[in-house]
């Protein structure tokens, strides 16, 4: 069976001098690997090309048989890696919380720790009948994120 930290480690060494990063590698029990790339820009498929010939060229399939995908993460696919956190400043998303919260929210900014997401909250404040809607900003470390992907809306 290949071994994930050595793919690992070609794939980001491949991947060093350009604009494209690794988010997620893949293997299973029966070598079948899939390696998913990200970049600030929409993906190319010719990288995507370059970084399988690369892999299969390092990799001989006559010594270890394995079956290869190399993709880029989609619009839909969630956020693994900080850089794709970095790519969406600015942009709404979705956020499952460990805690079991489904936030819908425009994320401010991302540090090492965690995001920082705006979202609208109902808030009653003091001397008033009804609550109104305003921007709460959340902080949310990123152990506290079980899933986030791009709020798509149409």
């Amino acid at each position: 069976m290949i071994n994930k930290n050595d793919l690992q480690a070609f794939v980001e060494d491949q991947l060093k001098d350009t604009e494209y990063f690794l988010t997620d590698i893949k293997v299973t029990p029966a070598n079948e690997i899939t390696v998913e790339i990200d970049s600030q820009t929409p993906g190319d498929i010719e990288e995507c090309i370059k970084l399988t010939r690369a892999i299969e060229d390092a990799f001989d399939r006559d010594v270890e048989d394995y079956e290869l995908e190399v993709g880029t993460a989609g619009l839909t696919s969630p956020l693994k890696v900080r850089r794709q956190y970095d790519k969406y400043i600015g942009q709404d998303l979705e956020v499952l919380t460990t805690d079991g919260r489904k936030l819908h929210a425009m994320l401010r900014s991302v540090s090492d720790d965690g995001v920082v997401l705006t979202t609208q909250q109902k808030v009653k404040k003091e001397g008033s009948k009804k609550p109104v809607v305003e921007s709460v900003d959340i902080n949310l470390p990123f152990a506290s994120i079980k899933r986030a992907v791009y709020d798509l809306k149409f």
